[in-house]
């Protein structure tokens, strides 16, 4: 059965910082490129960020850029997104993904979805 388990959400005041997690399992992780979407309340999901399967190709949207950080472990089958300078407008359920080819990941076309982890920005 394929899990992607996310983790490390919460509550944090504007320009904190959070670790997000995403175990995955039940395929083989170095094989898929993986990435971040978000989706806030009332709102469509929006891509985050992406990596390819070897770590050293990372793509990030506009409204991120310099404040997070996509990377992944190969031997723990796990994806990270560290996140800095938190907003207000950071706010929303983040959910990590897995698809076969990066750009179509970038694009928004995925395998494997995780149940997501809420983020909450708020002083």
């Amino acid at each position: 059965e394929v899990q992607l388990v996310e983790s490390g959400g919460g509550m944090v005041q504007p320009g904190g910082s959070l670790r997000l997690s995403c175990a995955a399992s039940g395929f083989t992780f170095s094989m898929y490129d993986m990435s971040w979407v978000r989706q806030a309340p009332g709102k469509g999901p929006e891509w985050v960020s992406a990596i390819n399967t070897g770590g050293g190709n990372t793509y990030y949207a506009d409204s991120v850029k310099g404040r997070f950080t996509i990377s992944r472990d190969n031997a723990k089958n796990t994806v990270y997104l560290q996140m800095n300078s938190l907003k207000p407008e950071d706010t929303a359920v983040y959910y990590c993904n897995a698809g076969s080819d990066f750009w179509a990941v970038v694009a928004g076309s995925y395998d494997y979805w995780g149940q997501g982890t809420q983020v909450t920005v708020s002083s």
